[in-house]
């Protein structure tokens, strides 16, 4: 597959012409509606000759039991691992379902397409963030900590999932062993039952990074400990934060080197964002709150206001800006270029594979991309 980069006064019809493709084919990879207007800038996906596929890896996308039964099914041939987000737990153990839905029907469905259903454990305390008391009391007593252990087994076997993700944040300094303990603990156990253990991680860059975010997590000790782990390099363009992209290259590059120096490669799955951010300007820290769009959606926004796409080469990632109502916008987001750029990373350091957050919208070209790129490691 090859991108095209949209110039002044292109037309879909024109792109097809001179690429000598199919326009419908052109309009339905790119999930562009009629009348097909363009951005300058925008980065389309044209599929051309064979597939260039070096090498399988594994592909999961994390999911809430709320996702569209359409776009999961569009979406399962191009994963290997499927983690509904997410079970909660008391400070004893005690498992909590899913408050946004019932999961049954994506296990099904996932069995169905030969990828592995994951039960996603997260720490939420009744106000819906995360909770390092409630991490705090299950690692440091052994009771809770065999408690909530068993109590996932005995649902993995009632449900049919297949593997754990531990996706534990902001988790105390105080408490780094005694998670990588629990997580060694949780791994050994499942995978004595025949199920995997991963682990996802803050994006580290060095042993001794200070932050709420970073101090918890031993990236050697939870290496050794899960099967796999997922490193969320996502995230430094967020919702209360400055314009920024998301996942700036640069950044993520550094995260994966560092992590390389405590984790086997075969070990590591890279964190990739299915979305954006549209910031309100000026940027006020602490009041200003960017509005989390999908990456069609962003391209829609720059059509429907002539904004002009930009490419940020140090970040390897799309933004543009516009006025709407008398108020300035900055919006940065995914497409094919960013995605090529982190698809070349997995090549570069021979990593295990990537983890979407989240598939919760549909974008077509980023699994036409990948399936290009890679062949998908299906169970």
């Amino acid at each position: 597959m090859e991108i095209y980069v949209v110039k002044e006064e292109d037309s879909i019809d024109d792109i097809a012409e001179a690429l000598e493709i199919s326009p419908q084919q052109l309009i339905f990879d790119n999930q562009l509606i009629y009348p097909y207007a363009l951005a300058i800038g925008q980065a389309l996906l044209v599929e051309k000759g064979a597939r260039s596929a070096a090498r399988a890896i594994s592909v999961s996308g994390y999911a809430y039991p709320f996702i569209s039964p359409w776009v999961l099914e569009q979406t399962l041939p191009f994963l290997t691992a499927l983690p509904v987000f997410s079970y909660g737990f008391t400070p004893e153990g005690e498992l909590l379902p899913p408050p946004y839905g019932e999961d049954q029907w994506m296990i099904s469905e996932a069995l169905r397409f030969g990828v592995l259903p994951i039960l996603t454990l997260t720490p939420f305390g009744p106000d819906g963030n995360f909770n390092n008391q409630l991490i705090h009391s299950v690692v440091n007593d052994s009771v809770y900590r065999d408690n909530l252990i068993q109590n996932m087994l005995g649902l993995m076997y009632e449900k049919g999932y297949l593997g754990v993700d531990i996706d534990f944040e902001y988790i105390l300094a105080e408490d780094k062993d005694a998670f990588s303990a629990f997580v060694r603990q949780t791994a050994e156990i499942m995978r004595a039952n025949g199920f995997q253990t991963s682990v996802a991680l803050a994006p580290k860059t060095s042993d001794d990074q200070k932050g709420l975010l970073y101090e918890g997590k031993d990236y050697r000790a939870l290496g050794e400990a899960a099967d796999h782990v997922l490193l969320m390099t996502y995230e430094w363009g967020y919702t209360y934060g400055p314009p920024m992209a998301v996942a700036p290259l640069n950044q993520v590059r550094r995260v994966v080197e560092y992590a390389l120096t405590q984790i086997p490669a075969e070990k590591i799955n890279l964190g990739i964002p299915n979305y954006g951010y549209d910031w309100p300007l000026p940027y006020e820290r602490g009041v200003t709150k960017a509005e989390t769009i999908n990456n069609i959606q962003a391209v829609r926004i720059a059509v429907a206001n002539d904004a002009e796409i930009q490419f940020d080469e140090t970040a390897q990632s799309p933004f543009f800006t516009y006025a709407d109502q008398g108020t300035a916008h900055e919006v940065w987001f995914e497409d094919v270029r960013s995605l090529s750029a982190k698809f070349d990373l997995i090549k570069e350091f021979g990593l295990r594979g990537c983890g979407y957050w989240q598939i919760m919208q549909w974008f077509r070209a980023n699994w036409l991309l990948l399936k290009d790129r890679f062949f998908i490691e299906k169970n």
